[in-house]
């Protein structure tokens, strides 16, 4: 049995492999539980195995790449194509071990642990946010319910929570101050934790050399910059940075056919994270600039002329992208003429 490549469907329990010699031809089909992972590869010779760029994929590679194995992390949207019939893991795992054999094929980058945790500290801080708000929103709709309204804004909710709870001035019901109390207790908690995982993204952010690259790009901050390090591993594997602000997402989709091109509005392909931060960054420089407009570039100011505010900030976003590409491609920092319109 000469195995040259392997497609692996990961599971949580049941793993299903699929292996093929140098023409195609299937050679190895096994159905094997978590434990067994190992030991299985381990007795394989070092070879191509595929995996879907899915939950705990990461920690898989890792795991096949320190006992000698070359792994691939295939996108689940590439290996849909060569699934033929039905799903089941037996035809993910062909069609897992088909999509690695094409070389044409685009793969996942394999993550560092490291990488890994300051994304979860991402994904911490995006859940505790979402959980300020909720809580926000809420106070907010039980002092409509009683005609009370107030000022937009954290500050204005900390200023409406301050005088709707005076003793003196309250006119809420004494049960009603209760639930009021106690939502603007999680509320000041939500604050606090969220204060807490920023502190721990810009210690890691201080401490990491491209990020603190990255930083010295207008519109990229170290929560931006973070992310965008420890998302892109390796900068080598875009040829360009238009290539990496495609990979981004921030591209128009495109319908073309007959030589005739068709652009549409921004794909939502990509990575959403990272395409929020940039946007918002850039929407950020575009208020600064649009207040100072002796700061503007020629191209800027042509942009806003005839373009809609959020067209223009996509745009500013792409080429914010392409230079972080060339920042961390060159290793070096940010050039205040890298803005000047291509």
């Amino acid at each position: 049995m000469q195995v040259a490549t392997i497609g692996l469907d990961i599971a949580k329990q049941v793993f299903q492999v699929h292996g093929a010699d140098a023409t195609g031809k299937p050679v190895l089909k096994q159905r094997i539980r978590c434990g067994q992972v190992l030991e299985v590869f381990r007795a394989l010779p070092p070879c191509p195995v595929g995996i879907e760029a899915c939950a705990t994929a990461h920690h898989w590679a890792r795991e096949l790449q320190a006992l000698g194995h070359l792994v691939r992390l295939v996108p689940p949207s590439y290996v849909k194509a060569y699934v033929k019939r039905g799903k089941n893991d037996a035809a993910d795992a062909e069609a897992i071990c088909e999509a690695v054999m094409r070389p044409t094929m685009r793969f996942v980058p394999v993550k560092a642990r490291e990488q890994q945790a300051v994304l979860m500290l991402h994904r911490a801080r995006n859940l505790v946010i979402a959980q300020r708000r909720s809580r926000g929103n809420a106070i907010r709709a039980h002092f409509a319910e009683f005609g009370i309204v107030g000022p937009q804004g954290r500050a204005g909710l900390r200023r409406l929570l301050e005088d709707a709870l005076d003793p003196v001035l309250s006119e809420l019901p004494d049960l009603a101050q209760e639930v009021i109390r106690e939502l603007g207790l999680q509320l000041i908690e939500a604050e606090a934790r969220e204060a807490a995982i920023e502190a721990r993204i810009l210690a890691w952010h201080r401490a990491n050399d491209v990020s603190r690259r990255l930083a010295t790009i207008p519109g990229i901050g170290p929560i931006t910059a973070s992310a965008i390090a420890a998302t892109t591993p390796d900068p080598a594997q875009f040829t360009s940075g238009r290539h990496f602000a495609a990979w981004i997402g921030l591209v128009p989709r495109q319908h073309s056919t007959g030589g005739k091109e068709r652009l549409g509005p921004i794909s939502k392909r990509g990575d959403g994270y990272l395409h929020r931060l940039l946007v918002t960054g850039s929407q950020a420089v575009l208020r600064w600039m649009r207040a100072r407009p002796a700061n503007q570039t020629p191209w800027l100011t042509h942009m806003l002329e005839r373009r809609p505010w959020n067209v223009v900030a996509t745009a500013f976003a792409n080429k914010t992208a392409r230079i972080a590409w060339a920042v961390m491609a060159r290793g070096e920092t940010y050039r205040k003429g890298s803005v000047a319109p291509a």
